[in-house]
């Protein structure tokens, strides 16, 4: 069986580290599964989500040098992510995407920073007065 970049394998926990989790594969092989990619959740330490001897489903996510990646957490989430916003806040607008939101943001600010420009040129006597010293 070749083992192919995307593919689902699964696998048993054959050691843990501080990094990581080699897992050997149903052909032999060993891969490893890094902290990062055991689940969604900040992993502070991965034997809270993982033992030894424990059967994983994993997703091949590179294949270097014979050296396998693999991800647990690629597995379990959903999947398909897009990147629209679809919880219903702020009194019934709808759903609003990214850009959307970025437009939104990237207005805001430039009429706060104009607000603060103003009133800190008043503050210095405004621009292009002279000063008597």
């Amino acid at each position: 069986m070749a083992i192919e970049v995307g593919s689902i394998v699964e696998g048993k926990v054959t050691g843990i580290t501080n990094f990581g989790a080699f897992v050997q594969l149903e052909d032999g092989t060993t891969g490893l599964v890094h902290i990062s990619e055991v689940a969604d959740a900040y992993v502070k330490d991965i034997k809270d989500f993982l033992q030894e001897d424990q059967i994983v489903k994993c997703k091949v996510i590179n294949v270097a040098n014979g050296k396998i990646g693999l991800s647990i957490r690629q597995v379990n989430s959903s999947g398909a992510r897009d990147f629209k916003f679809s919880h219903n806040r702020g009194g019934g607008r709808g759903s609003r995407t990214f850009e959307d939101k970025l437009a939104k943001f990237l207005k805001d600010s430039d009429e706060r920073l104009a607000s603060l420009r103003r009133s800190q040129d008043s503050k210095r006597g405004g621009r292009g007065t002279k000063r008597d010293f």
